[in-house]
């Protein structure tokens, strides 16, 4: 019989078989954990990985941020997509605004990652595609800090030049595309819209079916507006790869304050007439309406031939703009 049972045997007095069964069930509980304990040993623990940081940083400051760098400034552009001038306003911008990126000694008193490698780091995640392990072996910083440092730079960013850059034009920027466009033929041209497919590699399988289109593999449509200057003032993105300009305009909200009558007066005139509404330059897929200005398709004579050179000249800002990212 078991002990437990055993305890309420009839010729045990009722405090007796109290403390009996108090100690049994103590004497379990001791038993599982040790039991547990033993199960817990036999877990593999995580491996501790001594990165050097500080190594790290000082090789990354040799190679591009020294007075007398490795690697020259062409090959820094081309690295790091931008001059270095650039990169150190933003490094400095974004140290100001999120002290996550200054060096900080742990409570063990070693210092951790300086601002340098986590900003490089994010942006060479940015720049790349490529994983937060990717980036370990040069700066010497882990996969989850990497991570960790690019969703906090991306924040920063946005944080502090959203208002700046990732804004629509106000009336001092529609008067200086306006000027720009009128000196090149187009008066009224706001900038050029087009769409591109952005290749996505890691597509689940399920869903490649809806996210393959012509290009036969997984993409997701990226919509633009972008001017002379490659300022993209407009961006809307996600939409599966399978469809065309068309679709994606519908669903756009590019043209949202126009509908709603808060866009930004456009005067200009043509011909003697005058217009106050301004419009883009797009190629043969997009409707046609007012707000879109698309080449001639086999243009004839001389007046024609001369305004699809220039309109397919000015789209080229569009193309330009996509080449840089």
């Amino acid at each position: 019989m078991d002990p437990v049972f055993e305890l309420f045997d009839s010729s045990s007095s009722d405090e007796e078989s109290d403390l009996l069964l108090a100690l049994t069930i103590e004497q379990q509980h001791l038993d599982n954990g040790r039991s547990s304990t033993l199960r817990r040993t036999n877990i593999p623990r995580r491996i501790s990985i001594r990165r050097n940081s500080l190594e790290g940083h000082k090789r990354l400051f040799q190679d591009y941020f020294a007075e007398s760098p490795t690697y020259p400034p062409n090959i820094f552009r081309r690295r790091f997509r931008m001059e270095r001038h650039l990169f150190l306003r933003i490094q400095a911008e974004v140290e100001a605004y999120d002290p996550y990126f200054i060096q900080r000694r742990n409570v063990a008193g070693t210092l951790g990652h300086s601002g340098l490698a986590k900003i490089t780091a994010a942006m060479r995640i940015l720049a790349y595609g490529v994983s937060g392990d990717f980036v370990d072996e040069y700066l010497r910083i882990a996969e989850n800090t990497s991570t960790e440092c690019l969703k906090k730079f991306v924040k920063a960013v946005i944080g502090i030049f959203s208002n700046e850059y990732l804004r629509s034009p106000n009336k001092n920027d529609i008067a200086r595309l306006l000027a720009f466009g009128e000196s090149r033929g187009f008066p009224g041209m706001l900038g050029s819209i087009d769409c591109m497919h952005w290749k996505w590699k890691n597509c689940p399988s399920a869903w490649k079916g809806m996210y393959c289109g012509h290009i036969h593999e997984p993409t997701i449509i990226l919509e633009v507006v972008a001017s002379y200057d490659l300022w993209i003032w407009h961006a809307f993105f996600g939409l599966p790869g399978s469809h065309n300009d068309i679709n994606v305009l519908e669903h756009s909200s590019v043209f949202r304050e126009l509908t709603e009558g808060r866009a930004p007066n456009v005067n200009y005139s043509i011909n003697g007439h005058d217009y106050s509404m301004g419009y883009y330059l797009a190629d043969g897929i997009y409707p046609s309406w007012s707000t879109f200005v698309k080449t001639i398709h086999a243009p004839h004579g001389h007046k024609k031939k001369h305004f699809a050179a220039a309109q397919e000249s000015g789209r080229k800002d569009i193309e330009r703009a996509f080449g840089a990212l």
